[in-house]
């Protein structure tokens, strides 16, 4: 009856809707297993947490509150932007930072600039240049240089973007919606102007402070810089070296989490794994024998060595059945402290199937049907929650419509829903489902052959053991795994080119305040070689002027580091915010940079030639 715009993109991936209407019939006294959102437009001065207040209030005075079933309130944004928004903010904040680092860089470049033009400007100033003039001369100069900066960033922001939109996980909240505008291209322009003017006034004012008599007095000599000069230098590039250590931090963290999330031991092999999602017709949707008959047509293909129903496909972040379920004896105290579990129903051949390690008792067999005693699985972390000093086998879970459910086996977690978090899981026989109208349709298949060599054999199987059945997919498991990494990986790539550029601008920052050091202290080198210095003592004391800042910039970002870190929290997975080893990483690597940009002044300097720069006074 309608066709929506563009851009309306919710639940994702939704391709069209239909009315809420009521699909099953409620079972007496017992409640209807479903998950409702709803989106509502809170009144004006209402928070989240006063409509949440209100939920509660709500859900307490109804029969629901017998079945467990609450109303959770919770902001649209969080939905659509999810974890991604956490990983934009510390984009923006590595941004920030580069930026800052750039600034001072720059900031130190010009002021080592200025004090290499110091008779120049004496000249100038002896001809009659006020020092207005020479301060509005530098900050014309700096403003060319700023403007030629920014139209060369504006270029590269463009293809930048575009290779961002390239690698970007596909589940970016409105990625299609990213690009680079006016309205972009004006703010960057404005930050451009404001930070020139902002950064280049300081090293301007310092370098138009003239003393012309002593500057035209010393005549071929080189000038040394002011003690206030060179403090102004070293300052700026410890901070650039304090800032870069902090992006750097960032960096190493989100790239240990990475790895960490690579290596998280799932209980399964992946690269094994097939999933195939079916759509079955609306008359059939709760036919449980049309699963059990299409699984075993489905083990004959050739390559095939198990098939098994799922409730929810692997890593979903929605769908499946979540719930708190209470054990036999526990009190309303005991059972307001259950975790939420999910819920799966599993054939005898699902935990092979997976993989999934049996810890105590048996799995399920054919036997488990209707009509018989129902039992229950449940993960190991659910079973010392309940029962942490016993044995969990023959104990009792309370499960609505079903009764008591006898726990028959312990099986390990696994990561089949999360890969952060293993969840606490109860795993019930197929034919013993509590859940009228819910038949699996995802199968996980063990196989040998890839899964597009699979598929037109699934489909033509499929099609003559069940007609009107569908083949909807069939993508490797690994498929789902790199789904849930392609956010990280994105997260660790992006910050460690912040990084990168970090760490070469604070090398380029250190490179230009020695190399200027060592051009300055010409005359100074060129005694200490006449008075008996070896080339490897002037090299040794350029090293240290260079190491010495580096390492002082090293402490301070250290220092800033673990005051800033734990924001970076609800991204870390494996790894502490304070993580000694990464902070140790980082700081050799910082210094291992610092030292190579401090060796080319410092090779320059032992080839001094003391006769020449004598000859020169």
């Amino acid at each position: 009856v309608g066709v929506m715009p563009r851009g309306l993109d919710y639940p994702q991936g939704v391709d069209f809707w239909t009315p809420v209407v009521p699909n099953s019939r409620p079972l007496g006294d017992q409640p209807i297993y479903a998950e409702l959102n709803a989106i509502g437009r809170l009144r004006a001065g209402v928070s989240v947490a006063q409509a949440q207040q209100e939920l509660t209030r709500f859900f307490a005075t109804t029969k629901a509150s017998s079945w467990g079933v609450r109303g959770v309130a919770r902001a649209f944004t969080e939905d659509v932007v999810g974890d991604a928004g956490r990983a934009v903010l510390a984009f923006a904040v590595a941004a920030g930072l580069l930026l800052l680092i750039t600034c001072t860089n720059v900031a130190n470049l010009l002021l080592v600039r200025g004090l290499s033009r110091t008779r120049e400007l004496a000249l100038r100033t002896a001809l009659g240049a006020s020092r207005s003039r020479i301060v509005g001369q530098l900050l014309v100069e700096s403003v060319l240089l700023a403007a030629a900066g920014g139209l060369i960033g504006a270029l590269f922001a463009a293809a930048a973007m575009r290779g961002f939109i390239a690698f970007a996980p596909a589940g970016t909240p409105r990625l299609d919606e990213i690009r680079v505008t006016s309205r972009i291209i004006t703010g960057a322009i404005a930050l451009t102007t404001a930070a020139t003017l902002l950064f280049a006034v300081v090293p301007t004012l310092m370098s138009s402070r003239i003393d012309l008599e002593g500057t035209l007095r010393a005549g071929a000599r080189q000038s040394s810089a002011s003690r206030g000069s060179r403090f102004a230098t070293h300052v700026l590039v410890v901070g650039q070296m304090t800032l870069a250590l902090v992006v750097l931090s960032a960096a190493g963290l989100l790239t240990r989490t990475l790895i960490a999330l690579e290596r998280v031991p799932v209980a399964f092999d992946p690269a094994r794994l097939v999933v195939a999602e079916l759509a079955l017709p609306r008359e059939r949707m709760g036919d449980v024998a049309l699963i059990e008959q299409l699984v075993p047509r489905l083990e004959t293909l050739p390559g095939v060595r198990s098939v098994t129903p799922v409730l929810t496909p692997p890593l979903a972040s929605v769908g499946g059945i979540l719930g708190r379920i209470p054990a036999e004896g526990q009190t309303a105290a005991d059972i307001a402290q259950n975790p939420a579990v999910t819920y799966e129903l599993a054939t005898p051949r699902y935990f092979a199937t997976f993989g999934i390690r049996l810890v105590e008792g048996r799995v399920f067999t054919s036997a488990d049907r209707e009509g018989t005693s129902p039992v229950v699985i449940v993960s190991a972390s659910l079973a010392r929650h309940y029962w942490p000093d016993a044995s969990p086998i023959g104990k009792r879970l309370v499960e609505g419509k079903a009764g008591f459910l006898t726990v028959v086996g312990v099986v390990e977690d696994t990561h089949y829903r999360d890969l952060r978090n293993p969840r606490p899981s109860v795993y019930l026989p197929l034919r013993q489902s509590p859940f009228p109208g819910f038949v699996p349709t995802t199968l996980v298949i063990v196989t040998d052959a890839h899964a597009a060599n699979l598929v037109p054999a699934l489909r033509q199987t499929i099609a003559s053991t069940a007609p009107g059945v569908t083949l909807v997919s069939a993508v490797p498991f690994e498929t789902f795994v790199a789904s849930e990494l392609a956010q990280p990986r994105l997260n660790a790539l992006l910050l460690a080119l912040f990084a990168g550029a970090a760490l070469t601008l604070a090398a380029v920052g250190l490179f230009s305040v020695v190399a200027t050091s060592v051009r300055q202290r010409t005359r100074e080198l060129a005694v200490r070689v006449a008075l008996g210095a070896t080339p490897a003592d002037l090299r040794r004391a350029v090293l240290t002027q260079g190491l010495s800042l580096a390492a002082a910039g090293a402490a301070f970002g250290i220092l800033a580091s673990l005051a800033t870190m734990r924001a970076l929290g609800s991204l870390l997975f494996g790894v502490q915010p304070v993580d000694l080893p990464t902070f140790t990483a980082v700081c050799v690597l910082l210094l291992g940079v610092a030292l190579l940009a401090a060796l080319v002044p410092a090779r320059h300097a032992q080839r001094t030639d003391p006769t020449l720069a004598l000859r020169a006074e």
